[in-house]
């Protein structure tokens, strides 16, 4: 199967080593990002969703509005708008951009963050909400005549959208939980994990796979990284000590407290973390073991070619998509794709071909 690279655009320049200066919102940088991730030869580019964030499917609409072939990962939390409004929005940017809008859903797992937008329901009930939601958007895209709808968290009569995608819109799924793995198997076309270990990857795609085939579903997988690039090993594993160092002192600088992970995702991560800072062949977990794991933020440190063999090994355990950004976002960016992405697609089309 062919991968698929997935990038990150911002709304404005930032990472655990850059502090955000100016407005939230840059209508500029976006546009930057945007046309080096084409250039760079991305397939996709996620937008994140946040409580406080700006709004990650209008930021998704202006970076398509700047590119021709970049595809887009909109990161969406379920249960804050209506699934009907929600599958008619993304209908329509989906129309309006030629067919470039992947949908990212995050249930989320922070109550705290949850309560900010006015959620106040437990985990698993999230995720009981996130399967009606997803039910009801599947069918809002599908269906050719209007439909009625009744659950515990969502009841509609004659619903109906007169916008339609030429193609599916694929949806990625993101959560650790068996709750959110249960809820993965039935919906999901592609499911996300963050950058683990050989073991713990093998382990959630046996466990996704044997929920998808409850379903008579297949699904595809993705792997988050921050791969940490120079044209030597020790000269990446001196970048990656640097990182480290200027990470601790912004967050030293803010004021950081790191408290007991909110979600299964980042506890799978501190788990590995515990092990040590350099596992398997090169991934490195100094950033999630700093800043408690919080979200993508474990990495593979070496060449472009002895990354790109690491990534294949993931290629080998069933990964197809790589979800991959750097602490300094628009820079290695473009580092990746002069080397490390042409690099992979090369080994993978060379497996492919041992395979075949």
């Amino acid at each position: 199967m062919s991968i698929e690279f997935i990038g990150y655009i911002g709304g404005h320049h930032a990472s655990e080593i850059h502090p955000a200066t100016g407005p939230v919102l840059q209508p500029e940088h976006i546009e930057k990002v945007a046309r080096a991730h084409e250039e760079a030869g991305f397939d996709r580019a996620l937008v994140a969703f946040h409580s406080n964030s700006p709004d990650s499917t209008l930021i998704a609409s202006h970076a398509a509005s700047v590119t021709k072939n970049l595809k887009f990962l909109i990161a969406h939390r379920p249960g804050f708008a209506a699934p009907t409004l929600a599958a008619r929005q993304f209908a329509t940017l989906d129309v309006l951009n030629g067919g470039r809008t992947a949908v990212h859903i995050i249930t989320g797992g922070d109550d705290k963050e949850l309560r900010a937008d006015g959620s106040f329901i437990g985990k698993d009930e999230r995720y009981a909400r996130t399967d009606e939601y997803l039910t009801v958007l599947r069918q809002e895209w599908s269906a050719d005549q209007p439909f009625n709808f009744k659950g515990e968290y969502y009841q509609f009569e004659g619903a109906h959208s007169a916008v339609k995608s030429a193609k599916p819109i694929p949806l990625y799924f993101g959560g650790s939980s068996a709750a959110a793995i249960a809820v993965a198997g039935k919906h999901a076309d592609v499911y996300a994990l963050w950058g683990e270990t050989y073991e713990q990857v093998k382990e959630v795609v046996t466990q996704v796979r044997a929920e998808a085939a409850k379903h008579g579903r297949t699904v595809r997988f993705s792997l988050s990284l921050r791969p940490i690039l120079a044209e030597t090993e020790e000269k990446a594993w001196a970048r990656a000590d640097s990182i480290l160092a200027r990470a601790t002192a912004l967050a030293e600088q803010r004021g950081f407290v790191r408290r007991e992970p909110p979600n299964e995702g980042s506890r799978r991560l501190l788990a590995a973390a515990a092990q040590g800072s350099r596992l398997d062949k090169r991934l490195w977990t100094g950033i999630a073991g700093l800043l408690g794991a919080q979200g993508n933020s474990t990495s593979l440190v070496g060449t472009p070619e002895q990354v790109a063999e690491a990534l294949l090994d993931y290629y080998d355990l069933g990964i197809t998509t790589f979800l991959i950004r750097g602490f300094d976002p628009l820079d290695d960016a473009i580092d990746y794709g002069r080397k490390l992405i042409p690099l992979t697609r090369q080994l993978v089309a060379q497996r492919q071909a041992q395979v075949a």
